[in-house]
């Protein structure tokens, strides 16, 4: 992914709606919002601590924002994400990531959903919110986001966040979820290439793969006219080994209409040791690449990587599973929040881990106006 010259993240902001009336416009939104974001970055984790932030860093914050009557309170924090669009909010945040990124031929982007485990209200029977994020696996960025309806699934979310992306060259890798016709479709018709993972929820395809390259009794001979490509790693009392096959003599899948872009099909068999038990899983996966094994080894392995370098992260880090907020927007709002410091401490250059980079910003204001500019 190659950085190039662009707006800081503060100009992308600026073009926000502010959703208040006149009357409550004490403090300016892109004040309000470039708050947030810095005391994320230094380790705030719900709005009294963005107000603590504010005060203590008052001094500094005052050099370049208009602060005319001080810091916010943690109630106009509050009160300003949840009903700060969130359409809005994650437009911008997409278009400073197109501003300072682009997707270099081959990229894997994952797409894959994460539930905000305590943003249900039982109160007014709202239920958790789900987010469905693009990720950059190789550089560790989120490229975009987005909520998931009350009363609809990823299904449905995935194509729109495909549509806000640039994915021209990329390799696109999803679950099973969006391992759907028209899914496949609009990635080929982005220029782009897809990963499916594919599972009981197409149960024809599923049978027919599997029976292919698994159970069927022609499946060992089918096998070894595959390409071929294993991986082995050792660690942590445990051995793991993964075998992938591609190949693109396709069998009869039995869905009427061809797939749209398909041109190769891949299983892998993951064997795990540990304490002298073993375990064997099979999986299967529809993907427009060619058949080649160690390409499609990268893709499904780099897939995964979207657990710790996105989601653990998240819930360790930053601690977004703890996060109580739970009215208006305010949920899905942080957790845009949440995104943008974690992009601009992946984009800081230094070899520090996550965490030490989040202390950095809290002791040294160079430091952290460093990252917020991303230089």
């Amino acid at each position: 992914m190659k950085k190039k010259a662009s707006r800081a993240l503060i100009d992308h902001l600026a073009v926000l709606e502010d959703p208040r009336i006149e009357r409550q416009k004490r403090h300016k939104l892109g004040a309000i919002l470039v708050i947030a974001v810095c005391a994320v970055l230094c380790g705030a984790e719900s709005f009294p601590a963005i107000e603590d932030f504010g005060q203590v860093r008052y001094a500094w914050l005052k050099q370049f924002l208009e602060l005319p009557n001080g810091i916010p309170s943690h109630d106009t924090f509050n009160r300003v994400f949840r009903v700060l669009d969130p359409v809005q909010f994650q437009a911008c945040f997409l278009s400073w990531m197109q501003a300072v990124a682009d997707e270099t031929q081959g990229e894997v982007v994952t797409i894959d959903g994460k539930t905000l485990r305590r943003s249900f209200d039982r109160s007014s029977a709202k239920r958790a919110i789900h987010m469905v994020s693009a990720w950059a696996t190789e550089n560790g960025v989120v490229l975009g986001q987005r909520k998931v309806d009350d009363k609809s699934n990823e299904i449905t979310a995935i194509p729109e966040l495909l549509e806000l992306l640039a994915l021209k060259g990329c390799i696109v890798t999803i679950d099973a979820m969006g391992c759907q016709r028209a899914i496949a479709q609009q990635i080929v018709e982005d220029q782009a290439d897809y990963v499916l993972a594919l599972k009981e929820n197409q149960p024809t395809l599923h049978q027919a793969v599997e029976q292919f390259l698994a159970t069927g009794p022609e499946a060992d001979a089918h096998r070894t006219q595959c390409e071929y490509y294993d991986q082995h790693e050792h660690g942590h009392g445990r051995t793991e080994s993964r075998c992938y096959w591609s190949t693109d003599d396709l069998p009869e899948l039995g869905v009427g209409q061809p797939w749209p872009g398909l041109r190769s099909i891949g299983m892998v068999e993951a064997t795990r040791m540990l304490a002298g038990q073993a375990t064997v899983e099979q999986r299967f996966y529809l993907t427009s690449l060619a058949a080649e094994a160690q390409v499609f080894a990268r893709a499904v392995r780099n897939h995964w990587g979207i657990e710790n370098g996105l989601h653990w992260t998240l819930d360790v880090t930053f601690r977004e599973d703890q996060s109580r907020l739970r009215k208006g927007h305010g949920p899905e709002n942080f957790a845009v929040l949440r995104h943008i410091a974690l992009n601009l401490l992946r984009q800081e250059p230094s070899q520090k881990s996550l965490p030490r980079k989040r202390l950095a910003c809290a002791l040294d204001p160079d430091y952290l106006l460093k990252v917020l500019l991303g230089q």
